[in-house]
């Protein structure tokens, strides 16, 4: 979510939305920002499928023209829905990752219009993406 945040001044100024998990610092974010919470898919096939089901009717009711993600699980299924949808998709990887991908990173970068990642490199896992620096 810090991530994300960081990229505040370039989506500030358009209508926007977050969708994530309950940790303390998206409901701390909730307080003041439009999130919508998603069960977390941990892997778990169960509660993919329950995400999935929650991402759909997010985007059905929000309707958006783009999702920028900066990764994690529950990313995934909002992006595979998004891409079934027509929608542009940008993906930050994770700052966190510095020699090796994310899994969601792995996934998103396959589906991903705009792929990003942070340090020089995972430039050999993703080639057709950006290298775009720390967002931090």
């Amino acid at each position: 979510m810090a991530e994300l945040q960081q990229l505040a001044p370039f989506y500030k100024k358009f209508e926007h939305f977050f969708v994530t998990f309950k940790r303390p610092d998206s409901e701390a974010l909730a307080k003041t920002k439009t999130v919508f919470f998603v069960e977390r898919p941990a892997r778990n096939p169960l509660k993919t499928l329950k995400c999935l089901v929650q991402s759909f009717r997010i985007l059905r009711r929000e309707k958006p023209h783009l999702i920028l993600s900066t990764g994690a699980d529950a990313a995934i299924p909002i992006l595979v829905l998004a891409k079934l949808f027509g929608k542009k998709i940008i993906f930050v990887e994770s700052f966190c990752r510095t020699i090796s991908p994310s899994w969601s990173g792995r996934i998103a970068y396959r589906l991903a219009d705009l792929f990003i990642y942070q340090w020089k490199e995972l430039e050999r896992f993703f080639p057709k993406g950006k290298f775009g620096g720390s967002v931090f």
